[in-house]
């Protein structure tokens, strides 16, 4: 059997937010998205203008809190085809969290939490 990956999920507290940051730090921007008749939800798909897998940003009206993100075990991983200029942007936007040198990488976080490994 064969199969494809299309998408992953992260709910986002602020969806402007969250695309600024995804623009910034990474390069996804929106291709497409849907909203809910009487408002109460928007889905943002963001990609990479190259593959077919996304990243899918729901956002919720009636959701104040924050998400409950358990242990930050599961992960966005990307590969930079400019790591040292994508390095100099994250140290600027302050959002690396965690770095690991012996294997080569380094975390980011999301406005909500969310790490996304940097390869």
């Amino acid at each position: 059997m064969k199969s494809t990956i299309l998408h992953t999920n992260f709910n986002v507290l602020d969806l402007q937010k969250s695309l600024d940051f995804y623009e910034k730090a990474v390069g996804l921007t929106e291709q497409r998205r849907k909203t809910a008749a009487d408002g109460s939800y928007i889905i943002v798909f963001l990609g990479d203008g190259e593959t077919p897998c996304e990243l899918e940003l729901t956002w919720l009206a009636d959701r104040k809190e924050p998400y409950d993100l358990g242990d930050e075990e599961f992960h966005l991983a990307v590969r930079m085809a400019q790591p040292e200029e994508a390095r100099r942007i994250h140290e600027e936007m302050g959002c690396i969290c965690y770095e690991n040198k012996e294997m080569g990488l380094y975390f980011i976080k999301d406005p909500d939490g969310y790490w996304i490994e940097i390869l």
